[in-house]
This record gives structure tokens, sequence and C-alpha cells, in this order.
């Protein structure tokens, strides 16, 4: 699809550059023409003053010239011909391929953009089929059991409840992710920054609760400009993904640091940390570590760190983190000082 759009851009660039080529050429053509036909004409005068010096210097038609200055006149036309034919066959080759390589530079970003749906469909598709199968298969088997108990139906129930809560998060996700590419909704606003961390954490506490890890805020009290609700879901992902990856009673510090031109967050955990060779590709969309599959029983998709990143960017700001395999993962923010 994008070979024929590019072919037929090039040739729309090169049908407007051999319009002004060519129409240059005809007016240069003119041009030249007129200046041999009057030098002729010059040199006609000039020759026949020497042979009639009493003669009047009447400038004569030009099918008047003797016949030998009409050939001169008739080759020098041809040559011009030639010559802005040769200049514009060298123009169509040269813009052609410059035509090629400057629609192939124009639709590049669109092609990015095309297959960037593309991915997010496909991955969209392959993260939703899991569970929209594990339920249909449930289902199926439920209905050809004839004997089923009250007890099985129930726990039927429950685990088709379980994996309708993993769409319905699935489905949160993807949407937030859509979101995020929404700009012209995206404002910005001063805020302090401790009180976006006192929200987030308000609202992971239940589940740090739940596996008595402690949070310890040492965040200071900075001003930021910022959308308020995207740096709170920014700090929650990365709290979640914290308190899902670590073990009970371990701690996750949180603190801060201003320099002239940011403010930096730094949220540091003791969870099973990130192997190295996965650090490069965890801010991709559905991408999840062996590790994280392997010994974590949450189930998330692999979203969470995608969309953080996407905000943070949209804020002008970077986040990075670094991690060991087993001694945790600190996470830094770095959002622009006002």
């Amino acid at each position: 699809m994008f070979k024929q759009a590019r072919l037929k851009l090039t040739a729309w660039y090169l049908l407007i550059i051999m319009l002004v080529s060519l129409s240059f050429s005809f007016f240069i053509y003119e041009m030249l023409k007129r200046e041999v036909e009057r030098f002729a004409r010059i040199q006609h005068v000039r020759i026949e003053r020497r042979l009639r010096p009493n003669s009047f210097s009447i400038e004569i038609p030009l099918l008047n010239l003797p016949q030998e200055e009409l050939d001169l006149v008739s080759e020098s036309r041809q040559r011009i011909i030639m010559m802005l034919g040769v200049v514009n066959l060298v123009i169509f080759v040269f813009a052609g391929g410059l035509g090629y390589l400057l629609a192939g530079k124009t639709l590049h970003p669109i092609k990015d953009m095309v297959d960037e749906q593309n991915r997010f469909i496909t991955d969209a598709s392959h993260e939703l089929r899991t569970p929209l199968t594990s339920l249909k298969s449930t289902m199926e088997v439920a209905l050809r059991d004839k004997n089923m108990s009250l007890t099985e139906a129930r726990n039927l129930i429950m685990e088709s409840i379980e994996e309708t809560n993993t769409l319905q998060q699935l489905t949160e996700d993807l949407l937030q992710f859509s979101q995020t590419n929404q700009t012209s909704d995206f404002k910005f606003e001063m805020a302090k920054l401790t009180d976006l961390i006192k929200t987030s954490i308000h609202q992971v506490q239940p589940l740090a609760k739940i596996k008595s890890i402690t949070i310890e805020n040492k965040v200071e009290d900075y001003e930021i400009k910022a959308n308020k609700k995207g740096i709170i879901d920014v700090f929650v992902i990365l709290l979640d993904n914290a308190i899902k990856y670590s073990p009970e009673k371990s701690f996750i510090t949180l603190s801060s640091r201003k320099t002239e031109k940011n403010v930096t967050l730094l949220i540091q955990d003791q969870g099973l940390g990130i192997e190295e060779k996965d650090i490069p590709h965890i801010f991709n969309r559905f991408y999840r570590s062996d590790v994280a599959r392997i010994k974590s029983t949450s189930k998330g998709f692999g979203l969470g760190l995608s969309i953080a990143k996407r905000i943070i960017e949209l804020h002008g700001g970077k986040i990075s983190v670094k991690s060991s395999l087993g001694k945790g993962s600190l996470f830094v923010v770095s959002l622009p000082n006002k």
C-alpha cells in the first residue's frame, strides 16, 4: 500500500517539477531564439554597410536574409532545443530520484503511525483472546455437564467473574492508553508534589496493607506545572507495580530532589528486580519480563509503564529505571521545574 502511495506521490512531485521546468525552458527558448534572430539581422546589416557604405541601415525581415544565414539561424534553434532537452532530461532523472526519497520521508511518519496502530490492534486482540477463550471454554464445559452441583455452579460463576474482571481491567487500561494520545484535553496547572504523592499513596494503600508493605514518603514540598490527574496516574502505576513485585513486609521509599531545571521523584522498592536484558523494553506496550510472569501472581498486561512514559513525555519529562535482579528497582521520574 505504501509503496504504491510512494510511487504516486513521486509522480505528482515529478509532474509539478517538470511543468515548471518545461515552462522555464519554453521561456528561455523564446528569448534565445529572438536573440539569435536579432544577432543574424545585425550581422547582415553590418555586412551590407561594408559592401554599400551609402545604404541605409534598415532592419530587414528575417525571411529576406540569405539562405546561408537562415540555415545558421535554424541550426542555432535546433541546438537550443537539443540543449534544453538534455537539461530537462537531467532534471527529470534527478527530480525523479529526489522525489522518490522525499515521498518516502513524507510518508514515513504516516507509515509508522499505521504500523503502530496495527501492532496495537494485534497486541490488544492477543491479550483479549486469552480471557475470552477461557471464559467461553468454561461455559461450554458447564453447559455439557448435566449433573453440575450448586457448589460447582457457584465456583464456575466465581471463575467467570474473575475472567470478567480481567477483561474489565484490560479494557480500562486500553482506554487509558488511548486517552494519553488525546493531548487537546491535557491541561496543566501548578500543583504541589506532596499533594499528588499523598493522593497516589491513598489509592494504593489497600494493596500495600494486604502484603504488609510500608510506604515511606520522604518527598519534599516542591511545586510543579502538571496535569494533576495524569501525574497521579503515573505515581499510582509506579507504586502499584512496586507493590505487586515486592515481597511481604518490605519497604517502598519515595524521595525527591530539585535542580535548576527539574524536579525528580525517586521510587525505590525491594522487589524482584528486572533483568538487564528486559530494562530497554519494559516501557514497551504489552511487555512483561519473564521474571514478572513466572514469580508474580498479578494479572498485569504490560500497559502501565507504557502509559506512564507517555504521560511523562507529554509533560516534557523523562522516566527511567535502575534495577538489579533480586535487589529491587529504582524508578526515576524527572519533570520540568515550572
